[in-house]
């Protein structure tokens, strides 16, 4: 039976702020694609040519996985651990 809460592909973390592991198989395409990126920066970018440019590139990898967790993700609040969802 479908449920009509929305469904989250990252969820919040139990703890503190943020989000948890993904748990849809979009989530995890959006992590392999993350890493895959970082990795292909060391190519694109060589840190040991250009640190500051590698890390800026880095930088906006993270804003936009952050933004991707933002509008896929539970709404972000500081939790301690209870189940208040």
């Amino acid at each position: 039976m479908p449920s009509d809460e929305p469904r989250y592909w990252f969820p919040a973390k139990r703890y503190g702020w943020g989000w948890g592991p993904p748990v849809t198989w979009q989530g995890w395409l959006v992590v392999v694609i993350f890493f895959a990126l970082v990795i292909a920066g060391v190519f694109l970018v060589p840190p040991q040519q250009s640190a500051p440019k590698f890390i800026g590139y880095v930088v906006a990898l993270c804003v936009i996985l952050t933004a991707v967790c933002w509008w896929t993700g539970e709404p972000p609040r500081w939790r301690w651990g209870g189940d208040d969802r």
